[in-house]
């Protein structure tokens, strides 16, 4: 049976690409604080689901997880948090906070990942980037610094490992109805909306949707960033 890991995999983006594998997949989940959100996908699921709870910007707790992973054919690192503010505003911590969650815990899981993929000379690596990593967006200076580094890592690293068969591109989703925007007032939310062509903002599921149809792509599609995005 295949194996899929997924960051982040509590809530939001993450549940819903869950929830979408779980037919096909036996699943390795992470989340840093709400385990227990993730037990309806082990419930529902027909295949084995491992849940992990930790800090996927830990090093240390990635190697921890990847101890009892033999093989896996799909990386999903989805893992995020955001800051809403000026930088003058912003402490060391938040930086780091932001930093070490969006960039460095994909960095984390790749390079486990990769090991056991080179291996096996097969396997797929799909980021959820975002937007803002292309564009920058005003008041989440760290959060589009970090997904444009997702974004970055995502070119090079499949440059790395196109000669051994391996495919790594990332999702790169516009404003998506989820609870990192649960910050922007209903009048903010309002004008924002008016900008998207579509009208409406991105669901989870749809997100999902665009992770899955990419894990099946030909491999020869890799170093690609695909926005999602309503036409923005």
């Amino acid at each position: 049976m295949k194996k899929a890991m997924i960051t982040g995999a509590s809530r939001g983006i993450g549940h819903a690409i869950a929830e979408r594998l779980r037919g096909e997949y036996e699943l390795y989940l992470i989340c840093r604080n709400n385990i227990d959100m993730m037990a309806d996908i082990a419930e529902a699921s027909a295949n084995p689901v491992h849940m992990y709870m930790g800090d996927a910007g830990d090093s240390d707790f990635i190697r921890k997880v990847f101890s009892d992973v033999s093989s896996l054919d799909l990386l999903i690192n989805n893992a995020g948090t955001a800051y809403y503010g000026l930088v003058q505003d912003m402490k060391d911590s938040d930086w780091d906070s932001i930093i070490a969650t969006d960039l460095t815990s994909v960095f984390n899981t790749s390079r486990s990942a990769a090991r056991l993929m080179v291996q096996s000379h097969s396997g797929r690596i799909i980021n959820i980037s975002s937007q803002w990593g292309g564009t920058g967006a005003s008041c989440e200076a760290a959060y589009s610094a970090a997904k444009g580094g997702v974004d970055a890592f995502t070119k090079a690293l499949a440059k790395e490992l196109a000669p051994s068969g391996i495919a790594v591109n990332a999702v790169a989703p516009g404003v998506v109805d989820t609870d990192m925007n649960r910050h922007l007032s209903e009048e903010e939310m309002k004008v924002l909306i008016e900008e998207i062509p579509a009208g409406r903002m991105c669901t989870p599921e749809e997100v999902a949707e665009a992770v899955y149809l990419l894990s099946k792509m030909p491999l020869y599609l890799t170093g690609q960033i695909i926005s999602i995005n309503g036409g923005w």
